[in-house]
């Protein structure tokens, strides 16, 4: 099979930067801010990366979405505003200080009674919704090691062409080097494996960012 892509450099990562639609004040307000803790700030998606969850919220017509590890709020963000007016997000975090940057900003942006911020581990929240809670839309976003309970957590609520994004499944590279044995790394490759062997989805893996995988329902 013919190979084809194509390696980011930061020249050309800045190309592709100047050709997407740029942030608004408030996410680069967000960014700004989150900038400010440091090497923590990795954790925070890509511009790009969040301009491409809301569009694909919005082209998909998710009206109920959920997000396991919102850090400083930007990916909600990008998701609460694919969301239509009446659209609802779930956003499960443990960590109180770093989401109350996020608090701000969606405030900001008008988006704030579209979110409901649960400060608890993610797996307790899931696992405490009533019987009939779904969701059409999700961003796995958290902690690696609990990525398949996530995943099956989520899934399990959703209809058929339920949309779940897992984020930094290329987890810088690492998937595909041998000598690479920490358990995080472990743990995404199990994550990816599975996925890819579930008949009940199906599965795109994109090189944004860190790596994102599509996941759609389709059983």
């Amino acid at each position: 099979m013919h190979t084809k892509f194509t390696s980011l450099d930061p020249r050309l990562y800045d190309y592709l930067l100047a050709h997407c639609t740029a942030p608004s004040q408030i996410e680069l307000d967000l960014i700004a801010e989150t900038e400010e803790l440091g090497g923590l700030a990795l954790m925070q998606v890509s511009p790009e990366e969040g301009l491409w969850l809301r569009l694909v919220v919005q082209i998909s017509g998710a009206r109920s979405a959920v997000e396991v590890g919102t850090f400083t709020g930007y990916s909600a963000l990008a998701i609460a505003r694919g969301l239509p007016p009446d659209g609802h997000l779930l956003c499960c975090d443990v960590n109180e200080e770093w989401t109350s940057i996020g608090s701000k900003h969606w405030r900001r942006a008008g988006v704030d009674h579209k979110i409901n911020l649960v400060i608890a581990p993610a797996l307790e929240t899931l696992r405490s919704l009533p019987a009939d809670a779904a969701f059409d839309f999700a961003f796995i976003d958290a902690d690696k090691q609990n990525y398949l309970a996530y995943y099956e957590e989520i899934l399990r609520r959703m209809p058929v062409g339920g949309l779940i994004a897992a984020d930094n499944v290329l987890w810088m590279g690492m998937v595909a080097d041998p000598n690479a044995r920490d358990e995080d790394t472990e743990a995404i490759r199990r994550f990816n494996d599975f996925v890819v062997g579930d008949e009940r989805v199906e599965v795109v893996m994109l090189p944004v960012s860190d790596g994102i995988s599509l996941i759609r329902k389709v059983k």
